[in-house]
């Protein structure tokens, strides 16, 4: 776990600096600098381009992840890359022809109660593009072991780019419609840097041929697109849903509650860049016992430090929302549903990377496809019964199953799963913490009170974890943190 650990505790970092400026910009810029409709539309905008943009990719940032380990000939390496690079750009052209053949017709629907998206929707097309192409060449950079600038330019250079346009937009250097283009620009500046980062990782020569698995290849990356579409389809369906059924607005207002609880990501982000290629090495190589291991640990790890930011976020909500404009209503059941999705996330460990990179994807792809049209059905009943909530009530209940499914399959096909005892000890910590800290609070600013108590929170559930010795490795990383070393 030497590599892991190292780059996990990076990528950690760096990730929480991410979403911490993803907080100011969501919680206070955004809600203070620009009106809740405009900000409704930029989350809508963003959400449908994560949407369509696994679908450009064709499944190809998976798919390298997959198989560029397995090749040892620097030929065959190319003619891979080359494949992993045409084929995005072949798919973006069948969709942006798609989107031009029938945009009036996508106008008409996008803009049927809302006549202020209209004049963005081609900007869709142009932030699925962007991202497209900066996940292939993060994955090549991951596949080079090399994940924590990726994540820099992932989690911070985007969400810091945004906190400049909104302060921008609030000393009225832009306006609200140089703000959205502004946005675009930043994604495909985005792109290109990280595009000159991972060839200067890895020399390519582009070869318009196929590698000797192409058949393979194309197999899996075919596959694996739907597999890959439905997780990002049930991460932000919701949001598009609920422009559907209700004023945009609320969109946004959805949208401040999920961020506040999709912070309890962010192990498992941090960790997945560097545990995905290692997995993905390890099947190939047949190493089950340490996948075994990687299982396990990843898991448990994964779940304490998630488990600690989850009663952070749910103890915490009700103060915060105390300094966040009035219009913006706290929906304590969106928070605490979709925090429950991102605890459960954290909790199944390397999973996904299993299941995506062995011969079993393929039974992930036809549930995934079940999955997508619960949700749909979910969402389309729920926001009509429940509104807002509804919307957290249909991803709750779609992710959840999904992942206790993607479990039954990895323990059916390779007779491993990540629990153990020390599994329910920390959920029965992370019951009498929340439930112990969730109905007090200091008496002082809103800000001082959420600094005291998540202090508080935080060093007595160290301690507890510490002392109970639930993983080696969180304790090693204390007592070197404590010595100084």
């Amino acid at each position: 776990m030497g590599i892991v650990a190292n780059q996990s505790i990076r990528n950690v970092i760096i990730t929480c600096l991410g979403f911490g400026i993803g907080a100011v910009n969501t919680l206070f810029l955004f809600t203070n600098f620009m009106d809740e409709q405009h900000y409704g539309l930029v989350t809508y905008l963003i959400s449908a381009s994560n949407l369509i943009w696994p679908l450009m990719a064709f499944g190809t940032h998976n798919t390298l992840v997959k198989f560029f380990s397995s090749y040892t000939d620097k030929n065959q390496q190319d003619k891979f890359l080359t494949q992993m690079l045409v084929l995005p750009f072949l798919f973006s052209i069948l969709l942006g022809g798609i989107g031009l053949l029938f945009y009036t017709s996508i106008l008409t629907l996008v803009s049927a109660d809302n006549e202020i998206e209209a004049p963005y929707v081609w900007t869709i097309f142009v932030l699925a593009f962007a991202v497209t192409y900066f996940e292939v060449f993060f994955s090549l950079s991951k596949v080079k072991l090399k994940s924590v600038f990726g994540n820099i330019m992932k989690e911070v250079f985007l969400r810091a780019g945004i906190s400049i346009l909104l302060l921008l937009l609030y000393y009225e250097v832009l306006s609200v419609n140089q703000f959205i283009y502004s946005l675009v620009i930043l994604y495909v500046l985005r792109t290109l840097i990280m595009k000159i980062y991972a060839f200067s990782l890895h020399s390519f020569v582009l070869k318009l041929s196929l590698p000797n698995n192409y058949v393979a290849v194309f197999k899996y990356t075919f596959l694996i697109v739907i597999a890959g579409s439905v997780a990002s389809i049930l991460l932000d369906l919701d949001k598009v849903m609920i422009e559907a059924f209700l004023p945009i607005e609320n969109v946004a207002k959805y949208g401040v509650c999920a961020y506040m609880a999709s912070v309890i990501i962010i192990p498992s982000r941090a960790m997945h860049q560097i545990t995905y290629p290692l997995t993905a090495q390890l099947l190939n190589e047949k190493s089950f016992d340490q996948l075994k291991n990687l299982y396990k640990k990843s898991s448990i790890n994964l779940f304490i430090l998630s488990g600690m930011l989850f009663v952070l976020v749910v103890c915490n909500v009700t103060t915060l929302f105390e300094i966040i404009p009035d219009e913006y209503e706290l929906f304590i059941w969106v928070v605490v549903l979709i925090g429950v999705t991102k605890l459960v996330e954290n909790l199944i460990g390397n999973n996904n990377a299993i299941l995506y990179n062995s011969e079993y994807y393929r039974i992930v792809l036809y549930i995934g496809v079940g999955m997508v049209v619960l949700s749909v059905v979910l969402n389309v009943l729920c926001i009509q019964w429940y509104g807002v909530t509804g919307a957290a009530i249909a991803t709750f209940a779609a992710v959840i199953l999904y992942n206790v499914l993607k479990l039954w399959i990895v323990y059916s096909k390779f007779g491993i799963h990540p629990f153990s005892k020390k599994t329910l000890l920390v959920v029965l910590l992370l019951f009498v913490f929340t439930f112990g800290f969730y109905f007090w609070n200091f008496s002082f600013h809103p800000l001082v009170s959420i600094t005291l108590k998540s202090g508080l929170i935080i060093g007595l559930y160290i301690a507890v974890i510490y002392f109970l010795r639930i993983s080696p490795e969180i304790n090693t990383i204390a007592k070197s943190i404590l010595s100084g070393k």
